[in-house]
């Protein structure tokens, strides 16, 4: 059974929505970023894309290194790191409204753009199927994160977690998983389409027409302008020259079928879920929530597909108290000033 949680507005903020507390100058956004990030509204957004940054990984599939967009820790704790991934096709600037919320509560927390997706260097590109993105997360969390993690995948970010975890048991220590799309199969037709019509699929993925209806049904009760906005900041990433080439390598290569490896997870994982998602049915919730052998479940309420950006105080929350329940040094409840 799904169960429902009322949160108050303290300590965590409720909504990315509530800007009223977080003040924002004019940020420098590094280079490499498209320079339509300088027309984003959103303060939230703003400030985190101000912090992605580029680390070197070196992969067994390329023989150059991958110029690697992540969002850095301010400083280490004393609790296993925190490692946010992201939706399909998107980016590390999902975590805008939730990210500041759990470094404030002292957790140390990376968000990870994966291979293919987000704002890497992919000018010579590389494969962007599963084998090539699970091992590039793995060269990246082996170089620079070096411990156990709370690893959080939230829609096809948890099959990516899933397959992660199955494969690399040794490198997560418990797992978030977010309204989870773990029960497609793969791309389906997709990768048997002619490399033409697969091109013109994805040009249409990258329309602000397309973006746009997939943000409305995405959100839950958010007004227009911001919809926009939050379009803009979902396809930032697609202005990239390579981004057409990146994601038909992955739609071709067949995608993310990991419905026969959720048995074989193992570390405790809490599966968060908002009560009105239009794309994933709450009845996938409770399988997966059967189906996972140590598993919690919560639902959020007035909640559409993304939780971490409708409702960043309750999903701050829930990984908080998660982590308190199963880790030794317990992070710091701090407002957000």
């Amino acid at each position: 059974m799904l169960t429902h949680l009322t949160f108050s507005p303290a300590p965590f903020a409720s909504t990315c929505r509530n800007k009223t507390q977080f003040k924002v100058f004019a940020e420098k956004f590094p280079s490499f970023l498209p320079k339509e990030v300088e027309n984003i509204k959103d303060p939230f957004a703003r400030k985190l894309a101000a912090r992605i940054d580029r680390l070197p990984v070196h992969v067994n599939f390329s023989e150059s290194c991958i110029m690697s967009s992540v969002v850095k820790p301010l400083k280490p704790s004393k609790t296993s790191p925190v490692v946010l991934l992201h939706g399909f096709d998107s980016s590390c600037l999902e975590w805008r409204c939730t990210y500041p919320l759990l470094e404030e509560a002292g957790l140390e927390t990376w968000a990870v753009d994966i291979l293919g997706w987000g704002f890497s260097d992919l000018e010579r590109l590389p494969p962007c199927n599963v084998t090539s993105k699970r091992e590039h997360f793995y060269q990246l969390w082996k170089t620079y994160i070096k411990r156990p993690m709370i690893l959080v995948g939230p829609s096809l970010g948890a099959a990516v977690a899933v397959d992660f975890a199955v494969n690399h048991p040794e490198a997560v220590e418990n797992l978030v998983f977010i309204d989870a799309s773990v029960y497609a199969e793969g791309t389906g037709n997709s990768a048997k389409l002619p490399s033409i019509i697969a091109y013109a699929g994805v040009y249409l993925l990258r329309s602000i027409p397309v973006r746009l209806y997939a943000s409305i049904l995405a959100l839950n009760h958010t007004s227009f302008s911001t919809i926009i906005d939050w379009t803009n900041i979902g396809r930032l990433h697609c202005l990239y020259p390579w981004w057409e080439d990146a994601t038909v390598s992955f739609m071709v290569s067949g995608g993310y079928n990991v419905s026969t490896q959720i048995e074989q997870v193992k570390q405790k994982t809490l599966i968060i879920w908002g009560e009105d998602d239009q794309i994933i049915s709450s009845k996938l919730a409770v399988r997966l929530h059967c189906e996972l052998p140590n598993a919690i479940i919560r639902q959020i309420p007035d909640c559409g597909h993304l939780p971490h950006v409708e409702k960043p105080g309750a999903v701050s929350k829930l990984i908080v108290e998660f982590i308190q329940e199963n880790c030794i040094s317990e992070p710091q409840l701090v407002s957000q000033r």
